[in-house]
């Protein structure tokens, strides 16, 4: 019975996006892109977020592509850390 009740560790999602904005220490504003099809016109439209990711040791710059993993919250707005920096 034990074995059936058991907790998996959940997945944490990955997202990709650009750095717009370094200059928080710790901390980058990254903005997402998704794509969606519109329900009645079927047309593909770009949706964008900002999300602010915690950047420990300060790699990712300004203009840099980077990918983030979701993490427990640091703070009132950062849910996200940066995992690599692609570009």
């Amino acid at each position: 019975m034990a074995s059936s009740e058991e907790k998996r560790p959940a997945q944490k999602k990955i997202i990709e996006g650009v750095v717009v904005s370094d200059k928080m220490d710790k901390t980058v504003v990254v903005q997402t892109e998704r794509k969606l099809r519109h329900p009645l016109y079927k047309r593909v439209i770009r949706r964008r977020a900002k999300v602010y990711a915690h950047d420990e040791q300060g790699i990712a710059k300004t203009g840099s592509r980077v990918r983030l993993i979701e993490a427990r919250p640091l703070s009132k707005t950062k849910r996200w850390q940066v995992l690599e920096v692609l570009a």
